[in-house]
């Protein structure tokens, strides 16, 4: 006997694109998107193109809007100064937004941690209001005098 094996027959090699599995999870996510667009609208943008909207829609309204503390002495006046002002601040605003759109992105950030550090603060002060009895001295029975009557009172030592 020989320890010679037989030749491996060889295998139908398959033809495989070593790309199908990224190009499928890409269509799955292009699909997923799509349908979150359609079910919840167009996401928000970054922290900065939100700001711009912000201070865009704003300075519309400012502009819009008639002075009723001026009435009819200083109106079309007074309407052009506002939007002289509000041209003006637009004019500081966007510079520094377009510069630094990362930093508004990292207060974004930063805003919502402190929002849910503070949310955490309340829900535990609730808790703890909350689970109090109803009677506020049982909660210190050390400081109680329960042997002298059946009133409420506490016995303070005047000495």
């Amino acid at each position: 006997m020989s320890d010679e094996r037989p030749a491996a027959e060889p295998e139908d090699e398959r033809v495989t694109d070593a790309d199908a599995w990224a190009r499928a999870c890409a269509e799955d996510l292009a699909a997923e998107k799509a349908r979150r667009r359609t079910e919840h609208g167009p996401p928000p943008g970054s922290a900065a193109e939100e700001l711009k909207k912000l201070v865009d829609s704003v300075a519309d309204k400012l502009s819009g809007l008639r002075s009723p503390l001026l009435g009819g002495l200083a109106g079309p006046a007074a309407q052009q100064v506002v939007r002289q002002v509000v041209e003006q601040a637009k004019a500081a605003v966007e510079p520094v937004i377009e510069r630094n759109p990362d930093v508004f992105d990292h207060l974004a950030a930063a805003g919502g941690e402190l929002l849910a550090a503070y949310r955490s603060a309340v829900q535990g002060q609730e808790q703890r209001w909350t689970a109090r009895t109803a009677d506020p001295a049982d909660d210190r029975p050390d400081r109680r005098d329960r042997g002298e009557g059946t009133g409420p009172g506490e016995r303070i030592d005047l000495d």
